[in-house]
């Protein structure tokens, strides 16, 4: 465990950041809380963040930006709300990881193209979509040309919150485009279903490509490496139907349940967002450690 940590901040105490704030205080290696912020006095994640001695405030995106030793912000409000806070936060110099579908900065999964984007301003974590179909995607277009992919992502009403319906537009949009931005597909489409089921099913996620050559064994084993690698971040990720192949057609589904750590176990789709933000947030808070090591070496 390294001596010094980065001094971060939330911003949004909804379902999504008080899930983020469980993760950081009980497995970050990097990264040190300082700080949630809400615009309601009245809201359950200010008030366990109360109970857990993590500061707090209804002041909004104002009592984060008043503390100056925060390096690293991650918004968990809405894609509205993170176009004006994105401004905000690059003026005072905070990096910003965006777990709203704003798709202000470059879209980033944690265990495709972290490595390109790791010094930029602002990381998109695209959608919760994005990152559960993404890495399939990327996998197979390792092996071969994708021309077409398409995915489905179904999750339990109850696990969609005010946040995640307000965002349905942008979120088929975003995630649509990180299919082929970050996927490598040159055409991408994404579709939500809400599934009002009860009990409350886990996330699933089909994913259907058209592909240029099948390379059965190696897809297989692309795809089979990737699940594991997510695994790694995401322990409740899993391979639910292994490729199935059809002519030109690959088609995949994958399972996430969440971690239960202050969501349900259902809540798959808002665990796999915090965990990639966990994940990119202490590759980030590692690399500006680094960076303030070697600057003292060269003072030195």
């Amino acid at each position: 465990m390294p001596e010094k940590k980065i001094n971060v901040g939330i911003i949004g105490p909804g379902n999504i950041g008080t899930d983020l704030m469980y993760k950081i205080l009980k497995y970050s290696r990097y990264m040190n809380l300082k700080i949630i912020v809400g615009i309601y006095a009245s809201s359950d994640g200010l008030k366990i963040a109360d109970k857990l001695g993590v500061e707090n405030s209804s002041e909004g995106i104002d009592a984060l930006l008043k503390d100056k030793s925060i390096k690293i912000a991650f918004d968990a409000t809405t894609a509205s709300a993170h176009l004006k806070n994105a401004t905000l936060l690059k003026k005072a110099g905070i990096r910003a990881i965006d777990l709203t579908p704003a798709a202000v900065g470059p879209y980033v999964c944690p265990v495709v193209d972290i490595a390109a984007h790791i010094d930029a301003s602002n990381i998109n974590l695209m959608t919760c979509g994005a990152q559960a179909t993404v890495p399939i995607v990327a996998a197979i277009g390792s092996v071969t040309k994708v021309p077409y992919a398409e995915i489905v992502a179904t999750i339990s009403s109850k696990s969609a919150g005010p946040g995640t319906r307000q965002n349905i537009d942008e979120f088929t949009q975003t995630t649509a485009r990180a299919l082929e931005i970050v996927g490598k597909a040159d055409k991408g489409k994404a579709i939500i279903i809400l599934n009002p089921a009860e009990p409350p099913i886990l996330m699933r996620n089909t994913i259907y490509t058209a592909v240029k050559e099948q390379k059965k064994d190696e897809i297989i084993d692309a795809v089979n490496k990737m699940v594991k690698k997510v695994k790694e971040y995401v322990p409740g990720y899993r391979l639910r139907v292994p490729p199935i192949f059809d002519e030109d057609k690959v088609t995949t589904m994958v399972e996430v349940e969440g971690a239960g750590e202050y969501l349900p176990k259902y809540a798959g789709n808002l665990d796999i967002e915090t965990s990639a933000a966990l994940a990119v947030g202490d590759l980030v808070a590692k690399r500006m450690l680094e960076k303030e090591a070697r600057a003292n070496e060269i003072d030195r």
